[in-house]
């Protein structure tokens, strides 16, 4: 472990931790129930599907980068992804404190196939938090070797989340309360 690395071990720690906790605990709390004048942030759902989406592209873009040899590129890209994760979580959130929770109306198979995309992406989202932080630092510390080998297990698992934020996105929306 390089001492780059070291300066940011229990910064990634308590990121990978707070993070998931701050954000379940958040998701608990609606202003307007408490009794705060805010109006609904309904907007934001399909905002945030976007930039899960650009986040997708982006680290298809930042893969092809480094594959082609562009180590600045890929840089670059790969920073774009982190700050679309954190608008993304940041809009989220906020929905979350403004509005109702959407109920996914669909019935049948294509409900369990929700559920199931759901979940997996809630969980994903979760267990990413720590894979991104360490696969990062390790790239900006200058560990490309075990950058190199920790990204080929996160870069699936983050895709994976980029995608289904907007497959979950295209599956409630028409559930969605006008």
């Amino acid at each position: 472990m390089t001492e780059e690395e070291k300066k940011y071990k229990t910064l990634i720690v308590v990121l990978s931790i707070a993070i998931p906790v701050v954000v379940a605990l958040l998701f608990g709390v609606n202003l307007r129930k408490m009794g705060y004048d805010v109006e609904p942030l309904s907007f934001l759902p399909p905002i945030y599907a976007t930039i899960n989406g650009f986040t997708a592209i982006f680290l298809v873009a930042a893969v092809i980068a480094i594959k082609r040899g562009n180590q600045k590129l890929h840089e670059r890209l790969i920073k774009l992804c982190v700050c679309c994760s954190i608008a993304f979580l940041g809009m989220y959130v906020a929905y979350h404190m403004t509005s109702e929770s959407t109920v996914y109306g669909g019935e049948g198979n294509i409900r369990y196939l929700y559920y199931f995309i759901l979940i997996s992406h809630i969980l994903l989202s979760i267990i990413v938090i720590p894979f991104v932080l360490i696969t990062f630092v390790r790239g900006i510390a200058g560990a490309y070797e075990r950058h190199k080998k920790l990204a080929r297990i996160t870069y699936p698992i983050w895709l994976y989340v980029a995608v289904t934020g907007v497959i979950v996105y295209l599956m409630i929306s028409p559930y969605y309360a006008n």
